[in-house]
């Protein structure tokens, strides 16, 4: 079940919320808590059921395991091989599922063997609920967290609005939350933001995503056919599909949290207008933010972070991001990515430390295109299927097919306009900066000039929201799945 569906906006999601509240009303927390592990099971469920039971095990498996390690009585070392063979199930599972048929392949080309799994379906948002169940085994590992309410712990992980694709939250970012008392009670203030974030994310998916997506697709298509591409032709799709990334990721960022503000409950940031990053390090610091945040404290601090010399850490960079990379798919297109975006944080880090600071306009307006430029030119990698398809888009952005004739002009509009909103319109976050005093890393640049009309739950918002919601409504004339909904 998808987020831009008739069955989950006007199906499942007023069913859901109806019932919470309804059993909340008359005080059996337990009781609405439990409705929505079901919900949340179900909205998996309907996706593909036999892996509903692969869903079911991880939650059984890595409560029991937590609740080991918060155990008292255990020594340190016992502790140690617990958590080994914890992490170690969690990654045989994703190994299996997502990378046995790509190291299989390296393995045959080495060795020249024949090994093949078959046909192996993706279990639907293995690698989210993998990473997030990994850092809780190391949290309480480390004593940092414990959570002994099997109720909690399956909607920690199961609840529905951040499920499928992010963000990765930490069990202290929701479980406190799941204990107040307040989320069950119906609040409008919740109610009309929760409905109009998500209704803005609706319009980002739906009309600007799905739609500069026919620009892009023919493009990368035509590359894996082995169709030469010419310049403009390179350019238009390359910036195509980063626009559509960026609505498509954006637009269910704000969906999530929108729908799980409905329910009270607040989710952390995941995404920060990171077209607008100085720097490929503050790209990194807006892009997928909680799984920057688990790659920092759970790979590259673990691996000595910047404490064993520049060296070393110019190898934690790479290391982090090689295998950032390869969790995004199994395919050489995604660990070469990866591996870009290693070099890029190596080679920011070596200006920055042999550079003076620079603090003019037209300085960080310059760093602002080099970091975009940067950032297109990795996502050619993340888009096409396989490294032939990838460097037949790079030789036609190099100019090396020849130049020739724009073919279509509906396609540099688009670009342009939503490159326009990307890099100058205040974020959703920003609109509601208001409201969402918690949020102040996303709030504290707000300009002034943005704050004379920044979000309030009054008429003539309603009717934006409404508006919203009904323009993208009539623009699901296909279901199509949300990008990150692969990995």
């Amino acid at each position: 079940m998808l987020f831009n569906s008739y069955e989950f906006i006007f199906g499942f999601l007023p069913i859901a919320l109806i019932g919470f509240f309804a059993i909340g009303r008359w005080g059996y927390a337990r009781i609405a808590i439990g409705w929505l592990v079901a919900a949340s099971l179900f909205f998996y469920g309907w996706w593909n059921p036999p892996y509903l039971l692969l869903l079911l095990f991880s939650i059984g498996f890595n409560y029991s395991i937590g609740r080991v390690l918060s155990s008292d009585t255990m020594s340190s070392s016992h502790r140690k091989w617990v958590l080994f063979g914890g992490i170690a199930t969690n990654l045989a599972l994703i190994g299996y599922f997502k990378y046995a048929n790509f190291f299989a392949s390296i393995v045959n080309d080495l060795l020249g063997t024949s090994i093949d799994f078959g046909t192996i379906v993706l279990p639907l948002a293995i690698s989210f609920f993998t990473f997030q169940q990994i850092a809780y085994l190391v949290d309480a590992y480390r004593e940092e967290t414990k959570e002994y309410n099997f109720l909690k712990y399956s909607l920690f992980v199961s609840f529905f609005p951040q499920l499928i694709a992010g963000p990765i939250v930490h069990h202290d970012d929701v479980i406190p939350q799941f204990s107040k008392r307040k989320i069950l009670r119906f609040d409008s203030d919740d109610m009309a933001i929760g409905l109009t974030t998500f209704s803005l994310g609706l319009f980002k998916k739906v009309v600007f995503a799905d739609t500069i997506a026919t620009y892009a697709n023919p493009v990368f298509t035509a590359a894996s056919n082995g169709v030469e591409i010419g310049f403009f032709q390179g350019w238009i799709g390359a910036l195509a599909y980063t626009l559509q990334l960026y609505f498509d990721f954006s637009g269910y960022s704000d969906m999530a949290i929108g729908a799980a503000r409905l329910f009270g409950i607040r989710l952390p940031l995941n995404f920060n207008s990171p077209y607008k990053s100085v720097s490929i390090a503050d790209f990194w610091r807006r892009w997928h933010m909680t799984l920057s945040r688990f790659l920092r404290d759970y790979l590259y601090i673990p691996l000595g972070g910047n404490r064993k010399g520049e060296v070393r850490r110019y190898v934690n960079l790479m290391v982090t991001m090689l295998l950032g990379g390869l969790w995004h798919g199994a395919g050489w297109t995604f660990v070469l990515w990866g591996g870009l975006h290693g070099a890029y944080l190596v080679v920011h880090r070596w200006w920055e430390k042999t550079t003076p600071s620079i603090e003019t306009w037209w300085y960080r307006w310059s760093a602002r295109l080099v970091t975009f430029v940067a950032v297109v030119v990795s996502w050619v990698l993340f888009r096409a299927i396989d490294l032939s398809s990838a460097l037949a888009v790079l030789r036609g952005m190099a100019g090396l097919n020849g130049i020739r004739s724009i073919e279509s002009w509906d396609a540099v509009v688009w670009v342009v306009a939503l490159l326009g909103i990307a890099f100058f319109a205040p974020n959703t976050q920003e609109w509601v900066a208001d409201t969402l005093p918690e949020l102040e890393q996303a709030v504290e640049a707000v300009p002034r000039k943005t704050r004379r009309w920044q979000w309030t739950p009054d008429p003539h918002w309603a009717l934006v929201g409404a508006t919203a919601l009904v323009v993208a409504a009539s623009f699901i004339s296909q279901e199509n799945e949300f990008i990150y909904f692969q990995f």
